[in-house]
């Protein structure tokens, strides 16, 4: 199927062509199938090829400036990076049973651990994708990974979440920072501003509907007496307005999550020349996110697949590049010094976790 992307301006004369998403829900739906089937009969052990097989079908219908991403990774890659994390986690569920005391000498290891994981993982997911015969490459350090991840959490916790948008500050600089298209940096300077300005705007939405919800809950008390609560089997309205709170919740989290996208991605470039953006509809994209949850329970998972694509084409769809320059020679610059980096990239283990 044809590519249809679209351009549409930004800061004046500057264009920015859209991305696309050439999939669709039946065709996945016949991968996906295989996929489950093969996984359950051999207990798990072709989830690994799934993996392989779900990406490639979605990176190679992601299209830029007409041309597609290519997956490169193997399923042996992700199964021995897979064992090696369930033979450590089964070594520290033996050690529960029988040294509880040495389970938690272990944590602080696992706090310190993890940011490697991260590491390996964003450069395995890097090194196996390419664009336009092109690798990715990702040159992130442990002392980087820590900082986002683990020091970035600590300064969460310890401020109740006020500095969270730092926190998600140093976690995509890091990411995007040390990435590389061929040898051709990506950056991102997000300003904090813009951070903190979605993140009050997210706990006024949360504040604003439980102070509304507890409005009405309170006249719904005072109107009705206990006639409502026997009405409804004896259940308190405050209770059903702590049930209501959940989904608030899952709304205002949905809402930031599609707003630093947007932050974020609008701030990056690559080569310091090329622009790229994201501009997600962010009660869209709740939307998406929540409807598509409820659909696949309801149908017991058989619309994941529509579910998956839907998701991916809106995310795709939102997301668009202005390059700098003549494409064609451009391409040919970054392809002429990118190729170097070539199968040896391969050489690394699979801690593909999705980060």
């Amino acid at each position: 199927m044809a590519a249809v992307e679209q351009s549409y301006p930004i800061g004046g004369s500057r264009y920015f062509q859209r991305a696309s998403f050439t999939g669709n829900a039946s065709e996945y739906f016949g991968i996906w199938i295989v996929n489950i089937l093969l996984t359950i009969v051999t207990l798990g052990i072709y989830s690994a090829w799934a993996k392989v097989r779900r990406n490639r079908y979605f990176y190679g219908n992601t299209v830029l400036l007409d041309h597609s991403f290519e997956y490169h990774a193997k399923g042996k890659q992700i199964l021995i990076g897979r064992l090696i994390v369930f033979g450590f986690f089964f070594v520290l569920n033996i050690l529960s049973h029988v040294a509880p005391l040495a389970v938690l000498a272990i944590w602080p290891v696992l706090l310190v651990v993890f940011p490697w994981f991260l590491m390996r993982g964003l450069r395995f997911n890097a090194r196996v994708t390419s664009y336009r015969n092109v690798r990715f490459d990702f040159v992130g350090t442990y002392g980087g990974a820590f900082k986002a991840i683990f020091l970035g959490t600590l300064v969460t916790v310890v401020s109740v979440g006020l500095l969270s948008p730092i926190a998600s500050r140093w976690f995509y600089k890091y990411v995007f920072d040390n990435l590389r298209y061929g040898d051709r940096p990506f950056s991102t300077e997000p300003r904090l501003g813009a951070l903190y300005e979605a993140f009050i705007t997210v706990i006024a939405i949360m504040i604003v509907a439980i102070v509304i919800l507890g409005v009405i809950g309170t006249f719904a008390i005072g109107f009705s007496g206990n006639s409502m609560s026997r009405g409804m089997g004896g259940i308190s309205p405050w209770h059903w307005i702590i049930v209501l709170i959940f989904p608030i919740y899952i709304f205002a989290g949905l809402y930031y999550r599609a707003t630093v996208r947007n932050i974020i991605w609008s701030a990056a470039t690559v080569d310091h020349r090329h622009e790229l953006r994201s501009d997600l509809g962010r009660r869209r994209f709740a939307w998406i996110a929540v409807s598509n949850v409820i659909v696949s329970l309801v149908t017991l998972g058989l619309m994941r697949p529509w579910a998956a694509v839907r998701m991916q084409r809106f995310l795709t769809e939102h997301t668009a590049v202005h390059v700098d320059g003549e494409i064609g020679v451009v391409f040919d610059q970054i392809r002429s010094t990118g190729n170097a980096i070539s199968a040896e990239y391969l050489d690394v283990d699979g801690f593909d976790f999705g980060f």
